[in-house]
């Protein structure tokens, strides 16, 4: 019997193995595709001859992206709501699943119902749109990171990682005079890396992609996220970049590559950080399971 599981063993982790190859194959390639083509000759881009690997080589695409200024303002906004966005995020997802972990917090239950509510029912775009637009945040800075300043679903991921933290450490705290500002500051932000971190890369992702927000809080062009330039060029500006480059077959061919030199350059940040900070999302997968 053991010597007839083993073959049957061997071709089961054969077709794991190769399942999990073919997946990453094709989770690759889509971007291997886009820098390939970004970086070949305009010729090749045209003629459709880059499948994996570049063809020939060219950096006249990145220079027609960067030639405009509007690509490094949008640089700037993107770069601007990831990081104050993701900071008011994480400051007011600790603050709020600090109490809801305390067992001593009398209304701890009723708070995580009303939280839990807000993740099947919500006010719709049109009440949103409203609030933002009374509360003097339309087209401003504010308007991309206040509306969504927390997440009910990541408070209860931080509130079930900071369940885990020993009461006899938070008590320790308090038997030394410590308030509950000081005990999160001193006792709880310090023992919470995982935690913070996986927070950091989940908001900061979700600002990095953030458009739809962009387009129905902001008006202005110049405040306008990577995102949106990234959008926009792919559908309407195409044409306007690469205004001065000769008109016939090399304006095709400057058109079509600069296309896939957007794509990279808007994701390329982000792509350098996440391999760094991906262990941290299983971290997160496994704290987010709700228990009492």
């Amino acid at each position: 019997m053991v010597k007839r599981a083993k073959p049957r063993l061997r071709l089961g982790q054969a077709v794991i193995s190769l399942a999990i190859g073919l997946v990453a194959f094709l989770t690759v390639y889509p971007m291997v595709y886009a820098f390939s083509m970004s970086i070949s000759s305009p010729e090749a881009v045209l003629r459709r001859s880059v499948w994996f690997l570049p063809d020939g080589f060219s950096l006249g695409a990145y220079v027609l992206v960067f030639r405009d200024g509007t690509v490094l303002r949008a640089y700037y906004n993107t770069v601007l709501y990831t990081v104050l966005g993701t900071a008011i995020n994480v400051v007011m997802t600790m603050l709020a699943a600090y109490p809801l972990s305390r067992k001593g917090f009398v209304l701890r239950r009723p708070l995580l119902m009303m939280i839990v509510l807000t993740m099947f029912f919500s006010g719709g775009l049109v009440p949103l749109f409203i609030v933002v637009s009374k509360l003097g945040l339309y087209n401003t800075i504010w308007a991309m990171v206040l509306p969504g300043a927390v997440s009910a679903w990541l408070v209860l991921v931080a509130r079930t990682f900071l369940s885990e933290i020993p009461e006899s450490l938070v008590e320790s705290a308090r038997i030394d005079s410590a308030g509950e500002f000081l005990v999160l500051t001193r006792i709880i932000v310090p023992v919470s890396g995982p935690i913070l971190a996986t927070l950091t890369l989940f908001y900061a992702v979700g600002h990095w992609n953030d458009y739809f927000s962009a387009l129905i809080f902001l008006k202005s062009g110049e405040l306008a996220p990577l995102q949106v330039f990234l959008m926009r060029t792919l559908i309407l500006m195409s044409q306007q970049f690469a205004q001065g480059v000769n008109t016939g077959i090399e304006r095709s061919m400057a058109i079509e590559q600069f296309k896939f030199a957007a794509i990279v350059v808007s994701v390329l940040p982000i792509l350098c950080i996440y391999p760094f900070l991906q262990r941290y999302f299983v971290k997160g997968v496994m704290v987010g399971s709700l228990k009492e």
